[in-house]
């Protein structure tokens, strides 16, 4: 009887060829992913935006007014006051930014609700443009 002992396993070469291909893979498949978060980061903003608009709305409705900081919303003193009109804290953008509430806002509407963008400050272009609720 010949005993012929049985390797199992991979070689060096077979696991280098394996990683080089997970390589390339992960180079092509990477830059299409990360520009999706960005994308939905714009979303989140917007969407954010829009349960903060029904909040300010409820809140005109039971006081008479829109409030003169978005932190009314959860506490005030004002007469008609029926809050708190978000179940938590206001939020933060999702680059952790504050939202830029104002009133009167721009163009004679009541309020102007946005978001800074990526950098957090007012402006800019691409991911950095600010996101304003419509």
């Amino acid at each position: 009887m010949n005993l012929k002992k049985i390797k199992k396993g991979f070689t060096l070469i077979e696991l280098l060829i394996v990683i080089v291909i997970l390589g390339l893979l992960a180079s092509l498949v990477a830059p299409a992913m990360f520009s999706k978060v960005d994308s939905s980061k714009i979303k989140t903003a917007e969407t954010q935006m829009k349960m903060l608009e029904t909040s300010l709305n409820t809140f005109r409705l039971d006081v008479g007014g829109y409030p003169d900081q978005l932190s009314e919303l959860i506490q005030s003193d004002k007469k008609g006051w029926d809050g708190p009109y978000l179940p938590k804290d206001v939020p933060l953008d999702p680059w952790g930014n504050p939202y830029l509430y104002s009133k009167p806002g721009a163009d004679g509407k009541a309020f102007s609700l946005s978001s800074a963008g990526k950098d957090g400050r007012p402006g800019g272009e691409d991911e950095n443009a600010d996101v304003v609720l419509q």
